[in-house]
Protein backbone atom coordinates (compact mmCIF):
# COMPACT_ATOMS: atom_id res chain seq x y z
CA UNK A 1 0.00 0.00 0.00
CA UNK A 2 1.82 3.20 -1.55
CA UNK A 3 2.24 6.02 1.27
CA UNK A 4 0.97 9.72 0.30
CA UNK A 5 2.57 11.47 3.21
CA UNK A 6 4.62 10.38 6.37
CA UNK A 7 1.76 9.39 8.43
CA UNK A 8 -0.64 8.30 6.65
CA UNK A 9 -1.18 5.29 4.00
CA UNK A 10 -3.96 5.60 1.19
CA UNK A 11 -4.99 3.74 -2.30
CA UNK A 12 -4.47 6.92 -4.15
CA UNK A 13 -0.59 6.88 -4.90
CA UNK A 14 1.24 9.07 -6.86
CA UNK A 15 3.67 8.19 -9.18
CA UNK A 16 6.47 8.35 -5.65
CA UNK A 17 6.22 9.22 -2.38
CA UNK A 18 7.90 10.55 0.55
CA UNK A 19 9.63 7.61 2.82
CA UNK A 20 8.59 7.23 6.51
CA UNK A 21 11.08 9.63 7.77
CA UNK A 22 10.07 12.36 10.40
CA UNK A 23 10.68 15.15 8.57
CA UNK A 24 10.71 14.23 4.47
CA UNK A 25 13.29 15.67 2.28
CA UNK A 26 14.35 15.16 -1.86
CA UNK A 27 16.60 11.88 -0.61
CA UNK A 28 13.73 10.21 1.15
CA UNK A 29 11.42 10.16 -1.87
CA UNK A 30 10.96 6.23 -2.98
CA UNK A 31 9.59 5.78 -6.67
CA UNK A 32 6.89 3.28 -7.00
CA UNK A 33 5.62 1.06 -10.26
CA UNK A 34 3.18 2.89 -12.22
CA UNK A 35 -0.45 2.84 -10.15
CA UNK A 36 -2.98 0.32 -11.35
CA UNK A 37 -6.35 0.71 -9.71
CA UNK A 38 -7.40 -2.75 -8.04
CA UNK A 39 -11.41 -3.14 -7.79
CA UNK A 40 -11.08 -5.54 -5.04
CA UNK A 41 -8.23 -3.83 -3.02
CA UNK A 42 -9.51 -1.49 0.31
CA UNK A 43 -10.85 2.45 -1.21
CA UNK A 44 -12.33 2.91 2.03
CA UNK A 45 -10.80 4.19 5.19
CA UNK A 46 -7.58 3.33 3.92
CA UNK A 47 -5.45 5.01 6.91
CA UNK A 48 -2.54 3.94 8.94
CA UNK A 49 -2.02 5.99 11.66
CA UNK A 50 1.38 6.37 13.75
CA UNK A 51 0.92 7.44 16.92
CA UNK A 52 2.67 10.08 18.62
CA UNK A 53 4.92 9.19 21.69
CA UNK A 54 4.40 11.26 24.58
CA UNK A 55 6.88 12.11 27.40
CA UNK A 56 6.12 13.79 30.55
CA UNK A 57 8.27 16.89 31.20
CA UNK A 58 8.42 19.63 33.89
CA UNK A 59 7.72 22.47 31.47
CA UNK A 60 4.95 20.38 29.15
CA UNK A 61 1.96 22.14 28.33
CA UNK A 62 -1.51 21.03 26.63
CA UNK A 63 -2.83 23.12 23.86
CA UNK A 64 -6.95 23.79 24.68
CA UNK A 65 -8.84 22.15 22.11
CA UNK A 66 -11.92 24.37 20.16
CA UNK A 67 -15.38 23.96 21.77
CA UNK A 68 -16.37 22.93 17.95
CA UNK A 69 -13.83 20.66 17.53
CA UNK A 70 -14.03 18.41 20.53
CA UNK A 71 -18.11 18.68 20.27
CA UNK A 72 -17.62 17.12 16.81
CA UNK A 73 -19.82 13.80 16.74
CA UNK A 74 -17.90 10.28 16.28
CA UNK A 75 -16.87 9.57 12.68
CA UNK A 76 -18.93 6.37 10.90
CA UNK A 77 -15.09 5.90 10.73
CA UNK A 78 -14.36 5.28 13.99
CA UNK A 79 -17.36 3.17 14.19
CA UNK A 80 -15.89 0.71 11.74
CA UNK A 81 -12.63 0.50 13.07
CA UNK A 82 -12.47 -2.85 14.06
CA UNK A 83 -13.77 -4.29 10.55
CA UNK A 84 -11.34 -1.82 9.00
CA UNK A 85 -8.45 -3.24 11.24
CA UNK A 86 -9.42 -6.97 10.23
CA UNK A 87 -9.47 -6.05 6.51
CA UNK A 88 -6.02 -4.23 6.46
CA UNK A 89 -5.00 -7.24 8.19
CA UNK A 90 -6.26 -9.22 5.58
CA UNK A 91 -4.53 -8.14 2.51
CA UNK A 92 -2.16 -10.65 2.37
CA UNK A 93 -4.18 -13.64 3.21
CA UNK A 94 -2.96 -17.37 3.11
CA UNK A 95 -5.96 -18.19 1.16
CA UNK A 96 -5.62 -16.05 -1.54
CA UNK A 97 -8.86 -14.00 -0.74
CA UNK A 98 -8.28 -10.51 -1.74
CA UNK A 99 -9.93 -7.75 -0.02
CA UNK A 100 -13.32 -6.65 -1.79
CA UNK A 101 -14.60 -3.39 -0.55
CA UNK A 102 -18.78 -2.95 -1.04
CA UNK A 103 -18.98 -0.48 2.00
CA UNK A 104 -18.67 3.01 -0.58
CA UNK A 105 -18.81 3.49 -3.92
CA UNK A 106 -15.88 4.69 -5.44
CA UNK A 107 -16.77 6.49 -8.78
CA UNK A 108 -13.63 6.33 -10.32
CA UNK A 109 -13.18 2.52 -11.10
CA UNK A 110 -11.47 1.78 -14.74
CA UNK A 111 -15.19 0.84 -15.76
CA UNK A 112 -16.19 3.92 -15.10
CA UNK A 113 -14.12 6.33 -16.00
CA UNK A 114 -14.51 10.20 -15.61
CA UNK A 115 -15.88 12.31 -18.19
CA UNK A 116 -13.28 13.14 -20.97
CA UNK A 117 -15.92 16.64 -21.54
CA UNK A 118 -14.43 17.80 -17.96
CA UNK A 119 -10.98 17.13 -18.65
CA UNK A 120 -10.59 18.49 -21.63
CA UNK A 121 -12.57 21.70 -20.09
CA UNK A 122 -9.58 22.26 -17.72
CA UNK A 123 -6.67 21.29 -19.80
CA UNK A 124 -7.91 24.36 -22.37
CA UNK A 125 -8.01 26.06 -19.44
CA UNK A 126 -5.10 25.64 -18.01
CA UNK A 127 -2.91 25.93 -21.34
CA UNK A 128 -4.79 28.91 -23.12
CA UNK A 129 -6.32 30.55 -20.12
CA UNK A 130 -3.74 32.78 -18.49
CA UNK A 131 -6.28 33.88 -15.93
CA UNK A 132 -7.10 30.43 -14.62
CA UNK A 133 -3.97 30.67 -12.87
CA UNK A 134 -4.97 33.86 -10.49
CA UNK A 135 -7.21 34.56 -7.76
CA UNK A 136 -10.74 34.40 -7.83
CA UNK A 137 -13.47 35.51 -6.13
CA UNK A 138 -14.64 33.49 -2.71
CA UNK A 139 -18.16 32.45 -3.94
CA UNK A 140 -16.59 31.15 -7.34
CA UNK A 141 -15.99 32.32 -10.69
CA UNK A 142 -18.72 34.13 -12.80
CA UNK A 143 -18.87 31.58 -15.72
CA UNK A 144 -19.14 28.65 -13.22
CA UNK A 145 -21.62 30.21 -10.96
CA UNK A 146 -23.65 31.41 -14.26
CA UNK A 147 -23.92 27.82 -15.49
CA UNK A 148 -25.16 26.38 -11.65
CA UNK A 149 -27.18 29.10 -12.04
CA UNK A 150 -28.76 28.56 -15.08
CA UNK A 151 -29.12 24.73 -14.13
CA UNK A 152 -30.93 25.22 -11.33
CA UNK A 153 -33.24 27.34 -12.59
CA UNK A 154 -37.27 26.69 -13.54
CA UNK A 155 -39.48 28.63 -15.14
CA UNK A 156 -41.43 29.03 -12.11
CA UNK A 157 -38.44 30.08 -10.16
CA UNK A 158 -35.64 31.81 -11.52
CA UNK A 159 -32.16 31.77 -10.53
CA UNK A 160 -29.21 34.32 -11.08
CA UNK A 161 -25.91 33.81 -10.22
CA UNK A 162 -25.73 35.69 -7.28
CA UNK A 163 -27.85 32.96 -5.36
CA UNK A 164 -24.95 30.67 -6.03
CA UNK A 165 -21.92 29.67 -3.90
CA UNK A 166 -19.14 26.94 -5.02
CA UNK A 167 -17.87 24.81 -2.72
CA UNK A 168 -14.63 22.11 -1.80
CA UNK A 169 -17.49 19.54 -2.73
CA UNK A 170 -20.97 18.78 -1.89
CA UNK A 171 -19.61 18.47 1.82
CA UNK A 172 -18.64 21.83 1.87
CA UNK A 173 -21.97 23.06 0.58
CA UNK A 174 -23.46 21.13 2.94
CA UNK A 175 -21.18 22.66 5.67
CA UNK A 176 -21.78 26.18 4.62
CA UNK A 177 -25.80 25.78 4.13
CA UNK A 178 -26.03 24.72 7.99
CA UNK A 179 -23.07 26.69 8.95
CA UNK A 180 -25.37 29.54 8.12
CA UNK A 181 -28.98 28.15 9.37
CA UNK A 182 -27.76 26.91 12.88
CA UNK A 183 -26.72 28.36 16.17
CA UNK A 184 -25.50 26.60 19.24
CA UNK A 185 -29.25 25.35 20.98
CA UNK A 186 -31.15 25.40 18.04
CA UNK A 187 -32.21 21.97 16.22
CA UNK A 188 -31.69 20.46 12.98
CA UNK A 189 -34.41 17.57 11.68
CA UNK A 190 -31.98 15.40 9.53
CA UNK A 191 -33.34 11.58 8.05
CA UNK A 192 -32.69 8.40 9.74
CA UNK A 193 -30.88 6.36 8.19
CA UNK A 194 -28.91 9.10 6.75
CA UNK A 195 -25.65 10.67 5.68
CA UNK A 196 -23.61 10.89 8.84
CA UNK A 197 -22.08 13.99 7.66
CA UNK A 198 -25.10 16.05 8.77
CA UNK A 199 -24.91 15.35 12.22
CA UNK A 200 -20.97 15.62 12.34
CA UNK A 201 -21.55 19.11 10.77
CA UNK A 202 -24.46 19.87 13.31
CA UNK A 203 -23.00 18.95 16.59
CA UNK A 204 -19.70 20.91 15.85
CA UNK A 205 -21.82 23.54 15.60
CA UNK A 206 -22.91 23.38 18.59
CA UNK A 207 -26.80 22.45 17.34
CA UNK A 208 -29.20 19.46 18.53
CA UNK A 209 -29.69 16.77 15.86
CA UNK A 210 -33.50 15.51 15.93
CA UNK A 211 -33.83 11.96 13.38
CA UNK A 212 -36.64 11.72 11.78
CA UNK A 213 -37.74 8.15 10.33
CA UNK A 214 -37.66 6.79 7.07
CA UNK A 215 -39.94 4.07 6.19
CA UNK A 216 -38.57 0.96 4.93
CA UNK A 217 -41.67 -0.82 4.00
CA UNK A 218 -42.23 2.65 1.88
CA UNK A 219 -39.22 2.52 -0.21
CA UNK A 220 -37.98 4.75 2.69
CA UNK A 221 -39.81 7.55 2.06
CA UNK A 222 -39.83 10.26 4.92
CA UNK A 223 -42.55 9.66 7.66
CA UNK A 224 -44.29 12.31 7.71
CA UNK A 225 -46.36 11.30 10.98
CA UNK A 226 -43.42 10.83 12.91
CA UNK A 227 -42.43 14.61 11.33
CA UNK A 228 -45.53 16.48 12.52
CA UNK A 229 -44.57 14.97 16.16
CA UNK A 230 -41.47 15.69 16.34
CA UNK A 231 -42.71 19.46 15.98
CA UNK A 232 -45.05 18.96 18.38
CA UNK A 233 -42.03 19.43 20.68
CA UNK A 234 -38.93 20.89 18.82
CA UNK A 235 -41.08 23.73 17.24
CA UNK A 236 -39.31 26.56 19.13
CA UNK A 237 -35.92 25.45 18.19
CA UNK A 238 -35.61 23.91 14.39
CA UNK A 239 -34.13 25.71 12.06
CA UNK A 240 -34.22 23.40 9.26
CA UNK A 241 -35.28 20.29 7.48
CA UNK A 242 -32.91 18.27 6.06
CA UNK A 243 -33.71 15.76 2.82
CA UNK A 244 -31.66 13.32 0.49
CA UNK A 245 -32.85 12.53 -2.41
CA UNK A 246 -31.78 10.69 -4.43
CA UNK A 247 -30.38 9.11 -0.69
CA UNK A 248 -26.81 7.64 0.23
CA UNK A 249 -28.55 4.52 0.82
CA UNK A 250 -30.21 4.04 -2.55
CA UNK A 251 -34.40 5.70 -2.45
CA UNK A 252 -35.34 8.04 -5.11
CA UNK A 253 -38.42 9.85 -3.51
CA UNK A 254 -41.56 10.20 -5.96
CA UNK A 255 -42.89 14.05 -6.58
CA UNK A 256 -46.14 13.30 -4.70
CA UNK A 257 -43.79 12.66 -2.18
CA UNK A 258 -41.76 15.43 -2.17
CA UNK A 259 -44.86 17.46 -2.58
CA UNK A 260 -45.99 16.09 0.98
CA UNK A 261 -42.49 16.85 2.23
CA UNK A 262 -42.79 20.66 1.07
CA UNK A 263 -46.59 21.40 2.13
CA UNK A 264 -45.00 19.60 6.08
CA UNK A 265 -42.19 22.57 5.22
CA UNK A 266 -45.04 25.34 4.83
CA UNK A 267 -46.84 24.22 7.77
CA UNK A 268 -44.34 24.78 9.93
CA UNK A 269 -42.13 27.46 8.11
CA UNK A 270 -39.47 25.60 7.95
CA UNK A 271 -37.01 26.03 5.08
CA UNK A 272 -35.29 22.94 2.91
CA UNK A 273 -31.73 21.81 2.87
CA UNK A 274 -31.99 19.81 -0.05
CA UNK A 275 -29.24 17.61 -0.26
CA UNK A 276 -29.04 16.34 -4.25
CA UNK A 277 -25.10 15.25 -4.74
CA UNK A 278 -26.73 12.15 -7.24
CA UNK A 279 -29.09 14.29 -9.07
CA UNK A 280 -29.95 12.21 -12.04
CA UNK A 281 -28.38 9.08 -11.18
CA UNK A 282 -31.59 7.31 -11.07
CA UNK A 283 -33.10 3.94 -12.89
CA UNK A 284 -36.23 2.20 -13.90
CA UNK A 285 -39.42 4.25 -13.39
CA UNK A 286 -37.68 6.52 -10.61
CA UNK A 287 -37.19 9.81 -11.36
CA UNK A 288 -35.53 13.00 -10.35
CA UNK A 289 -37.19 15.48 -9.32
CA UNK A 290 -35.24 18.83 -7.68
CA UNK A 291 -37.10 20.24 -4.93
CA UNK A 292 -36.65 23.68 -5.62
CA UNK A 293 -38.99 23.03 -8.92
CA UNK A 294 -41.76 20.54 -6.82
CA UNK A 295 -41.80 23.93 -4.12
CA UNK A 296 -42.22 25.66 -7.62
CA UNK A 297 -44.92 24.32 -8.95
CA UNK A 298 -46.90 23.78 -5.32
CA UNK A 299 -46.93 27.30 -5.30
CA UNK A 300 -45.65 26.84 -2.01
CA UNK A 301 -43.28 29.86 -0.78
CA UNK A 302 -40.77 27.67 1.38
CA UNK A 303 -37.90 28.83 0.71
CA UNK A 304 -35.26 25.78 -0.48
CA UNK A 305 -31.24 25.66 0.32
CA UNK A 306 -29.90 23.14 -2.68
CA UNK A 307 -26.70 21.35 -2.35
CA UNK A 308 -25.33 19.32 -5.16
CA UNK A 309 -21.87 18.75 -7.03
CA UNK A 310 -19.89 16.62 -9.81
CA UNK A 311 -18.13 14.28 -7.30
CA UNK A 312 -20.80 11.44 -8.47
CA UNK A 313 -22.40 12.36 -11.36
CA UNK A 314 -19.37 13.11 -13.62
CA UNK A 315 -16.85 10.28 -11.40
CA UNK A 316 -14.29 13.14 -10.35
CA UNK A 317 -15.29 13.19 -6.81
CA UNK A 318 -10.98 14.37 -6.28
CA UNK A 319 -11.62 17.49 -7.96
CA UNK A 320 -13.75 18.60 -4.71
CA UNK A 321 -16.42 20.95 -6.39
CA UNK A 322 -19.89 21.08 -5.32
CA UNK A 323 -21.85 24.47 -4.73
CA UNK A 324 -25.11 25.79 -2.55
CA UNK A 325 -27.69 27.63 -4.03
CA UNK A 326 -30.68 30.00 -2.68
CA UNK A 327 -34.08 29.15 -4.09
CA UNK A 328 -35.63 32.28 -1.66
CA UNK A 329 -39.28 33.01 -1.26
CA UNK A 330 -41.11 36.19 -2.82
CA UNK A 331 -40.71 37.31 1.11
CA UNK A 332 -37.07 37.23 1.28
CA UNK A 333 -36.93 34.63 4.06
CA UNK A 334 -33.49 33.44 3.06
CA UNK A 335 -32.00 36.86 2.14
CA UNK A 336 -30.40 37.07 6.04
CA UNK A 337 -28.92 33.50 5.25
CA UNK A 338 -27.94 33.68 2.29
CA UNK A 339 -26.01 36.85 2.93
CA UNK A 340 -24.46 34.81 6.32
CA UNK A 341 -23.37 32.11 3.66
CA UNK A 342 -21.22 34.81 1.41
CA UNK A 343 -19.53 36.17 4.44
CA UNK A 344 -18.34 32.72 5.53
CA UNK A 345 -17.44 31.75 1.68
CA UNK A 346 -14.86 34.62 2.52
CA UNK A 347 -13.17 32.09 5.08
CA UNK A 348 -12.60 30.12 3.04
CA UNK A 349 -10.99 31.73 0.09
CA UNK A 350 -12.67 30.08 -2.71
CA UNK A 351 -12.24 27.04 -4.29
CA UNK A 352 -9.55 26.05 -7.08
CA UNK A 353 -10.17 28.23 -10.11
CA UNK A 354 -8.81 25.86 -12.18
CA UNK A 355 -11.36 22.73 -11.64
CA UNK A 356 -14.43 25.20 -11.76
CA UNK A 357 -13.83 25.33 -15.86
CA UNK A 358 -15.34 22.45 -15.96
CA UNK A 359 -18.82 23.48 -14.55
CA UNK A 360 -19.91 25.11 -17.80
CA UNK A 361 -18.85 22.29 -19.47
CA UNK A 362 -20.94 19.54 -17.28
CA UNK A 363 -23.88 21.74 -16.91
CA UNK A 364 -24.51 22.92 -20.76
CA UNK A 365 -27.27 20.59 -22.51
CA UNK A 366 -25.19 21.42 -25.55
CA UNK A 367 -21.86 19.89 -24.76
CA UNK A 368 -21.10 17.00 -27.50
CA UNK A 369 -21.40 13.91 -26.55
CA UNK A 370 -22.15 14.61 -23.50
CA UNK A 371 -25.79 13.07 -22.68
CA UNK A 372 -24.61 9.80 -23.75
CA UNK A 373 -21.58 9.46 -21.67
CA UNK A 374 -24.14 10.10 -18.66
CA UNK A 375 -26.56 7.47 -20.52
CA UNK A 376 -23.99 5.22 -20.89
CA UNK A 377 -22.42 5.36 -17.19
CA UNK A 378 -26.71 5.46 -15.67
CA UNK A 379 -26.85 2.12 -17.73
CA UNK A 380 -23.89 0.52 -16.29
CA UNK A 381 -24.73 1.20 -12.65
CA UNK A 382 -28.33 0.19 -12.88
CA UNK A 383 -26.67 -3.00 -14.52
CA UNK A 384 -24.51 -3.80 -11.64
CA UNK A 385 -27.02 -2.65 -9.42
CA UNK A 386 -29.63 -5.33 -10.02
CA UNK A 387 -26.99 -7.80 -10.74
CA UNK A 388 -25.45 -7.13 -6.85
CA UNK A 389 -29.36 -6.96 -5.34
CA UNK A 390 -30.53 -10.08 -6.93
CA UNK A 391 -27.44 -12.10 -5.65
CA UNK A 392 -28.04 -10.65 -2.44
CA UNK A 393 -31.69 -11.73 -2.37
CA UNK A 394 -30.61 -15.33 -2.80
CA UNK A 395 -29.01 -15.41 -0.04
CA UNK A 396 -31.87 -16.51 3.16
CA UNK A 397 -31.17 -13.47 5.45
CA UNK A 398 -31.12 -10.70 3.54
CA UNK A 399 -33.56 -8.88 1.46
CA UNK A 400 -33.37 -6.15 -0.53
CA UNK A 401 -35.73 -4.20 -3.31
CA UNK A 402 -34.22 -3.43 -6.47
CA UNK A 403 -31.77 -0.34 -6.67
CA UNK A 404 -33.44 2.75 -7.44
CA UNK A 405 -30.68 5.48 -7.51
CA UNK A 406 -27.47 6.63 -6.53
CA UNK A 407 -24.99 4.00 -6.31
CA UNK A 408 -25.65 2.34 -2.87
CA UNK A 409 -29.02 -0.55 -1.89
CA UNK A 410 -29.66 -1.41 2.10
CA UNK A 411 -30.41 -5.03 2.57
CA UNK A 412 -32.30 -5.77 5.80
CA UNK A 413 -29.82 -8.71 7.93
CA UNK A 414 -32.43 -11.48 9.43
CA UNK A 415 -29.91 -12.58 12.21
CA UNK A 416 -32.72 -14.82 13.17
CA UNK A 417 -31.95 -16.74 10.88
CA UNK A 418 -28.33 -17.19 11.08
CA UNK A 419 -26.28 -18.52 14.17
CA UNK A 420 -25.66 -17.17 17.46
CA UNK A 421 -21.87 -16.12 16.37
CA UNK A 422 -23.56 -13.17 14.69
CA UNK A 423 -26.50 -11.28 17.02
CA UNK A 424 -26.50 -7.85 15.01
CA UNK A 425 -25.34 -6.05 11.79
CA UNK A 426 -22.12 -4.84 13.66
CA UNK A 427 -20.81 -8.75 14.29
CA UNK A 428 -22.27 -9.35 10.37
CA UNK A 429 -19.94 -7.20 8.88
CA UNK A 430 -17.26 -7.83 10.74
CA UNK A 431 -17.02 -11.90 10.49
CA UNK A 432 -17.70 -11.18 6.77
CA UNK A 433 -14.62 -9.52 7.18
CA UNK A 434 -12.51 -12.10 8.78
CA UNK A 435 -14.11 -15.12 7.29
CA UNK A 436 -14.48 -13.67 3.44
CA UNK A 437 -12.61 -10.48 3.33
CA UNK A 438 -15.83 -8.59 1.99
CA UNK A 439 -16.14 -5.44 3.60
CA UNK A 440 -20.10 -4.11 3.75
CA UNK A 441 -21.10 -1.18 6.14
CA UNK A 442 -23.29 -2.02 9.00
CA UNK A 443 -26.45 0.04 8.92
CA UNK A 444 -26.13 0.81 13.03
CA UNK A 445 -23.34 3.16 11.94
CA UNK A 446 -25.93 5.40 10.41
CA UNK A 447 -29.04 4.79 12.06
CA UNK A 448 -30.42 1.45 10.61
CA UNK A 449 -29.45 -1.46 12.38
CA UNK A 450 -30.22 -4.16 11.39
CA UNK A 451 -29.56 -3.43 7.89
CA UNK A 452 -26.61 -3.89 5.76
CA UNK A 453 -25.45 -0.98 3.07
CA UNK A 454 -23.51 -2.13 -0.25
CA UNK A 455 -22.45 -0.32 -3.29
CA UNK A 456 -22.43 -1.66 -6.70
CA UNK A 457 -19.72 0.94 -8.23
CA UNK A 458 -17.43 -2.21 -8.66
CA UNK A 459 -17.00 -4.21 -12.10
CA UNK A 460 -19.58 -7.20 -12.35
CA UNK A 461 -16.88 -9.21 -12.01
CA UNK A 462 -15.72 -8.03 -8.61
CA UNK A 463 -19.69 -8.42 -7.73
CA UNK A 464 -20.21 -11.67 -8.67
CA UNK A 465 -17.12 -12.49 -6.64
CA UNK A 466 -18.14 -10.86 -3.49
CA UNK A 467 -21.71 -12.20 -4.16
CA UNK A 468 -20.67 -15.64 -4.09
CA UNK A 469 -18.24 -14.89 -0.85
CA UNK A 470 -21.46 -13.62 0.94
CA UNK A 471 -23.69 -16.64 -0.21
CA UNK A 472 -21.06 -19.01 1.05
CA UNK A 473 -20.71 -16.94 4.26
CA UNK A 474 -23.97 -17.00 5.31
CA UNK A 475 -25.18 -20.34 4.31
CA UNK A 476 -22.08 -21.54 6.69
CA UNK A 477 -23.79 -19.40 9.29
CA UNK A 478 -27.15 -20.39 9.15
CA UNK A 479 -28.94 -21.86 11.68
CA UNK A 480 -30.72 -24.64 9.85
CA UNK A 481 -29.36 -26.18 6.82
CA UNK A 482 -29.57 -24.15 3.53
CA UNK A 483 -29.15 -25.99 0.06
CA UNK A 484 -26.63 -23.87 -1.90
CA UNK A 485 -28.03 -20.84 -3.73
CA UNK A 486 -26.53 -19.86 -7.44
CA UNK A 487 -25.12 -16.64 -7.56
CA UNK A 488 -25.42 -14.71 -11.18
CA UNK A 489 -22.56 -14.73 -13.30
CA UNK A 490 -20.76 -17.73 -10.99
Amino acid sequence: MPITDPIYRSTFPPSQFPAQDEHPSPNSVIPTAPYKHDPTNLDVFQLEHRPVKMQKRDDAWICPVSSKASQSKKSVKDMVQPIVEMMQLGCHRPDGKNPISLATADPTMPHLSPCTKAMEAVVQASMYKPHSAAYTHASGTPEARRAIAMHHSFPERPLSPDHVIVTNGCSGALELALSSLLDPGTTVLVPQPGFPLYEEIATSLGAHVVHYRLDPTKGWECDLDHLHELMLSEAETVRALVVNNPSSHGSVFSKQHLERLVNFAFQHRLPIVSDEVYGSMTFGSNKYHPLAQVAAWQGRHVPVITTSGISKQFMVPGWRIGWVTFHDNVYGSLRQVEEGAHRLAQTLHGVSRLTQAAIPTLLSATTPGLADWKEKHRVALERQGMLLCSSLNDCFCLKVGPPQGSMYALASLFCERLDDSIQNDMEFALRLVQEENVFVLPGSTFGAPGTVRVAFSASEETLELASKRIADFCRRHAKHRVAPTRVLGV
